[in-house]
């Protein structure tokens, strides 16, 4: 059925239009082909089961014996996907998401160069601080959109309980990841200085000097969203005021340790930024032990006198 699709969107790209290298009108009607072929795949499947259709038959024609790597259509020759030029292969990789990426560049050094391309790394999105361990992406001065978030009972059971009073199973499965995020945001600071959004959503444990160190090196950022991020204080918002200088929007959602009294200095002096705090600044911030003991010995002495 898939081959049959393919065949369908592609019925008159053969070699006789197809054979020159210099074609260019003829190449952008390939990659133009190629494109309703992906968004019809994406429309309907959203793991993009054509592309990962036309990497393993790639990859086939790739190994076939005494053969070249070449696309098949219709089973006509149409032309070697490495005829391609660059900017077509740019444009024919944009359609992949990271694990597919990375799987047709194994096949050949010229897509495994295409792939290494900061140009194709203009946006990157992880649904796991895990995910970052992968070297399935490419960091560089192209990253314009960044976004991390983690949805799991994990952040909630885990990571989002203070410090002091975890337990040590809970710390130890914290220490696995703690750090990802923030060293990931470090190598962020050193090669992506062009970003332009970052959001960050579920990770509790950047701290505000992860935050402003992004700030001081991204100058050029213009949306920030935060969602529950716990370990976030008024210190960002006080960063946001001293080198966000590009920054038009800035949400800071569930992130108990935001005030309400940090919002308004920050709208006072920032008042060309769009600022909003979804429940922030109505939640119960996390209190430190040492302010927890002489209310504690207060109470008790109540009880005892009364």
């Amino acid at each position: 059925m898939e081959r049959e699709r393919m065949a369908q969107t592609l019925p008159s790209l053969t070699v006789p239009q197809l054979s020159s290298q210099n074609s260019l009108h003829s190449t952008a009607l390939y990659v133009q082909a190629f494109s309703v072929c992906l968004r019809g795949h994406h429309v309907s499947r959203p793991h993009n089961a054509g592309w990962g259709l036309i990497v393993a038959a790639y990859q086939q024609a790739y190994h076939r014996p005494g053969d070249q790597a070449s696309l098949y259509v219709s089973g006509q020759l149409s032309m070697h996907l490495t005829q391609l030029n660059r900017e077509c292969l740019l444009h024919l990789f944009s359609f992949l998401d990271k694990d597919s990426r990375r799987s047709l560049s194994l096949t050949c050094h010229q897509l495994r160069e295409v792939f290494l391309d900061p140009c194709l790394w203009n946006l990157l999105h992880f649904s796991s601080p895990c995910q970052l361990r992968k070297d399935n992406f490419v960091l560089g001065p192209s990253l314009r959109y960044l976004t991390i978030c983690w949805h799991s009972s994990r952040v909630l059971q885990v990571c989002n309980i203070e410090d002091w009073l975890k337990t040590s199973f809970q710390r130890d499965i914290c220490s696995k990841h703690e750090s990802l995020v923030s060293s990931f945001l470090a190598h962020v600071c050193h090669m992506c200085p062009n970003l332009l959004s970052l959001t960050l959503s579920g990770c509790g444990h950047i701290t505000d000097q992860d935050l402003i160190s992004v700030l001081q090196s991204c100058r050029k950022l213009r949306c920030l969203h935060l969602e529950n991020c716990v370990r976030i204080t008024d210190c960002s918002l006080q960063g946001v005021v001293a080198h966000g200088g590009n920054l038009e929007e800035v949400k800071v959602d569930f992130c108990r340790n935001i005030t309400q009294v940090g919002l308004q200095g920050c709208r006072e002096r920032r008042p060309d930024i769009q600022l909003s705090a979804e429940r922030s600044a109505d939640m119960i911030p996390d209190s430190k032990p040492e302010e927890k003991v002489p209310l504690r010995r207060t109470l008790q002495k109540v009880l005892q006198f009364s």
